[in-house]
């Protein structure tokens, strides 16, 4: 749940995407093919991208609008329920008469690392219009954030509005698509990657930071204003037409990854919001990725603002 605050004075940032249940099983390793294995945990969860990064914001104190679909099922109704219970407007999230809901299959293995599969369902739905119907609540906006589980043309679209209305566009090009088009991406705000999305978009290689900062300086060249391109357990790096910063990770002992990259771009869009510096912001939100790690769970994993506060305060950059 959300921490109590004063929300009349926190600006709004419009979250256009997807939803899904995650299901997620805890296996000891992968199966081989044609192999049967018994299985830790399996724990049924909220999730999909753009939910998780309206959720992460939310739990920091932003107030969130929500654009997207769900299906007429329990998974639909159990996603309506999650977005009231963080605060979330869900007044343009439509539900679409005889089709599931978006789910994600998790598998996490002991050393956190996840391996997912994703059904769009409903969230392949979201139409440009739908977007457009929404113009005059999404103008009321400081930010808007999208990803790739809804089709393409939205995408695009809602970049467009963006620009209009001279909205600042954060776009995490996850799941990644060599089908997304950089020329329909002029004057985007914030292109979020992490390195193989990086690398696809890029045609580069992005093994190393080195690598990164390079083919993240190709898509700056292409119009994209700025690219941070997330590290994992080497932070984040920050690319602009005039400067390039790395931001260090912090220590911690993962116990499930899944969600960590929505976590970041949820904090940093918070903290940009709140304060219009993209250094401090990319700096709390390494951190608030850092912390989701730690936890079992996407967004159950996401922490409120007072437990992140304490965790900040015993972090340490490596």
């Amino acid at each position: 749940m959300v921490d109590s605050v004063n929300r009349a004075t926190v600006p709004r940032i419009a979250v256009i995407g997807s939803n899904m249940m995650d299901l997620v099983t805890y296996v000891t390793r992968m199966p081989e093919r044609g192999e049967t294995l018994e299985a830790a945990q399996f724990a049924l969860a909220h999730g999909g991208k753009g939910a998780n990064q309206a959720v992460a914001a939310a739990n920091l104190g932003s107030r969130i609008l929500f654009v997207g679909k769900v299906g007429d099922d329990e998974f639909g109704i159990l996603t309506l329920a999650n977005f009231r219970a963080h605060g979330i407007d869900a007044s343009h999230v439509g539900v679409v008469s005889g089709v599931a809901s978006g789910v994600a299959p998790i598998f996490v293995e002991p050393n956190g690392e996840n391996r997912i599969l994703i059904v769009k369902g409903a969230n392949d739905r979201l139409r440009p219009g739908d977007v457009e119907q929404a113009r005059d609540d999404l103008a009321t906006c400081a930010m808007i954030l999208l990803q790739l589980e809804v089709p393409l043309e939205t995408v695009y679209r809602a970049v467009e509005l963006g620009v209009e209305l001279a909205i600042p566009v954060v776009l995490n090009p996850a799941p990644a698509t060599p089908q997304l088009d950089l020329r329909r991406l002029s004057g985007l705000a914030f292109l979020v990657p992490n390195q193989s999305e990086l690398a696809l978009l890029s045609g580069k290689p992005c093994a190393t930071p080195a690598e990164a900062a390079l083919a993240a300086r190709a898509i700056v060249a292409a119009g994209v204003e700025t690219v941070i391109v997330t590290l994992g357990a080497h932070g984040a790096l920050l690319v602009t037409n005039s400067e390039e910063r790395q931001i260090a990770a912090v220590r911690v002992a993962p116990v499930d990854t899944t969600g960590a990259g929505d976590a970041f771009i949820g904090s940093f869009a918070h903290h940009f919001v709140a304060e219009h510096d993209v250094g401090a912001a990319l700096e709390a939100a390494v951190r608030y990725a850092a912390h989701s790690v730690t936890r079992k769970g996407t967004q159950i994993s996401y922490a409120s603002r007072a437990e992140f506060d304490a965790f900040c305060s015993a972090t340490k950059e490596i």
